[in-house]
């Protein structure tokens, strides 16, 4: 074999070297089996529970809003919460404001409402909990209307996405996917068939797995987020080996590449 040939081989190998171990095209796609799910699957929705040190706007109104003065006095005070949050789950551009009388949920997971004085939310889901308000405001008011919002319901995605960071949600409802979304996708790097989700219920840690996919996923309580859910996506084997080497490592395989392909072509110059 003559000089030609093994530099030309040589500079092949370096180049199939700087090439990066491609994903299969079937480990990217979400829900591939999403036809074989049962017509009358339902998506399981959790309804968001309160939790303690969420921040409650309550406003109740009525035909005369007169009488429900007591029962909004931070907000007929002029002392209310404005809010400004994303009004969709599917991006940031639309804007809704949300303004009325906050409360905190304290560590007993109690608030202190006008009037009716100290009421307890644990345990109790949104709507549970304005169901129960109402009940107990039409001893004072005839017909009123309870509207109820968690202003700083959150959740959190890290790791292989292209956006990380924690993000609110106007309507306390978000799913999985909804996140994800929020987060522009993961990487290519991502690992799809192993997402994490944590999710602290009043000081008690949870966890689980779950494979996008497998459309089976949406059945899983934790496709439903809860406040504070922190989204965390695994990096793949592509990348794990790319953190492992010298980030300078693909600048030195082409200049190398580039010397032999000069070499060879002075050798073959020379040579004639």
């Amino acid at each position: 074999m003559n000089n030609n040939k093994v530099i030309l081989l040589f500079a092949f190998l370096l180049v199939l070297s700087a090439c990066k171990t491609q994903q299969k095209p079937d480990e990217l796609n979400y829900m591939q089996n999403v036809e074989q799910l049962a017509t009358d699957t339902s998506v399981r929705t959790a309804a968001t529970t309160i939790q303690k040190g969420d921040q409650l706007i309550i406003l109740v109104t009525a035909k005369d809003m007169d009488v429900v003065k007591p029962f909004n006095q931070n907000y007929f005070s002029g002392e209310m919460v404005q809010l400004t949050t994303p009004s969709s789950n599917v991006g940031l551009q639309g804007q809704e404001r949300v303004v009325g009388p906050t409360y905190i949920v304290d560590s007993e997971g109690n608030i202190d409402f006008p009037v009716l004085g100290e009421l307890s939310t644990t345990n109790k889901t949104l709507v549970a909990f304005k169901d129960e308000l109402r009940s107990k405001l039409l001893t004072y008011v005839k017909n009123p209307t309870v509207n109820i919002r968690i202003t700083n319901y959150k959740v959190t995605v890290l790791g292989e996405v292209n956006s990380p960071g924690q993000y609110v949600i106007p309507d306390s409802q978000a799913t999985v996917l909804n996140a994800l979304g929020l987060a522009k996708d993961l990487t290519i790097y991502g690992k799809r068939n192993d997402i994490l989700i944590v999710r602290n219920v009043d000081g008690q840690i949870s966890k689980e797995r779950i494979n996008l996919t497998d459309a089976n996923f949406i059945n899983s309580p934790y496709y439903q987020l809860q406040q504070g859910d922190v989204i965390y996506v695994s990096a793949n084997e592509t990348r794990k080996k790319e953190s492992r080497l010298d980030p300078n490592t693909g600048t030195y395989i082409a200049i190398a590449g580039t010397v032999i392909g000069l070499a060879g072509i002075f050798i073959t110059i020379f040579k004639n």
